[in-house]
């Protein structure tokens, strides 16, 4: 059990020397180093804190974010079913307050798939200390109740993404593009053009196969007798996607690729023309 120090605690956040209330940051996007010790996950729960942010009422001021203490802090990211996505924060920290509109929009893109929680690093100080917080805001990731990944200064949606991504539940079949082009350099899988023929004839993936929507159930047994395991895709992936599970319910598997045509473009893989 951690037991709080007596008297104040030495400040774990730096500052600048010129104005108390201004905070070192680098800028957006430009995220410093970490250094995570795996073993520095301690279980905290039972001291400090009267509900998020210290707040007596259990909302804080996080603009729909909740607010973690040492209190519910193991409840609610080491124990959560969900990836969390803890920000630490201050009230005196005007980056916070600069990118807040879009941390809470990220919240609100993630609810059901992973969480978005805040920490004051003012009032909840026993956790910034266990977890070395040097600055704030600090961005850390935490699935299976490991910290996973972690950024130093204000970052955008994109970066969250990145952050939490790799922790999302995925569907049943879904190979991400990086995955795909890895699979394609192998030989193991042959991609499925199920867009109309016009638009295969336009641009498709490398070695790919055009092979419409609505009529791959009536050709399962050609697809399956390509030289690699058949992988479908469509232009965002949402149809294919539905195919797929489609075809499971009947005992026939079929991969497809997660995002479509347009998340492997947005990767930047080859396109065949």
């Amino acid at each position: 059990m951690i037991h709080k120090p007596p008297g104040r605690l030495t400040p774990f956040y730096r500052r600048s020397t010129r104005d108390t209330k201004a905070l070192e940051r680098p800028p957006l996007d430009a995220p410093r180093s970490v250094r995570i010790d795996p073993g520095i996950m301690t279980i905290l729960g039972g001291i400090g804190g009267k509900g998020p942010g210290g707040d007596p009422s259990g909302k804080g001021k996080g603009g729909g974010i909740p607010f973690v203490t040492e209190r519910d802090f193991e409840k609610e990211v080491l124990r959560s079913e969900l990836p969390v996505l803890m920000q630490f924060t201050a009230e005196w920290c005007q980056p916070c307050k600069a990118i807040a509109p879009e941390v809470e929009a990220f919240a609100r893109e993630m609810e059901g798939k992973a969480k978005v929680v805040r920490i004051d690093v003012d009032k909840s100080p026993i956790i910034a200390q266990q977890l070395r917080v040097q600055s704030v805001p600090t961005f850390m990731m935490v699935a299976e109740g490991r910290i996973q990944d972690a950024v130093v200064g204000a970052i955008r949606k994109k970066k969250m993404h990145e952050m939490v991504e790799p922790f999302l539940p995925r569907t049943a079949g879904a190979i991400k593009p990086a995955e795909l082009a890895q699979l394609l350099a192998g030989g193991t899988v042959s991609p499925i053009d199920t867009r109309d023929a016009a638009a295969f004839a336009r641009a498709h993936l490398p070695g790919a196969v055009s092979m419409p929507l609505d009529g791959i159930e009536s050709r399962l047994a050609e697809l399956h007798m390509l030289t690699g395991q058949p992988v479908l895709y469509c232009r965002s992936g949402d149809k294919t996607k539905d195919m797929a599970e489609k075809l499971a319910e009947q005992g026939v598997p079929v991969a497809f690729l997660e995002g479509g045509l347009l998340a492997w473009e947005a990767e930047g893989l080859p396109i065949e023309r």
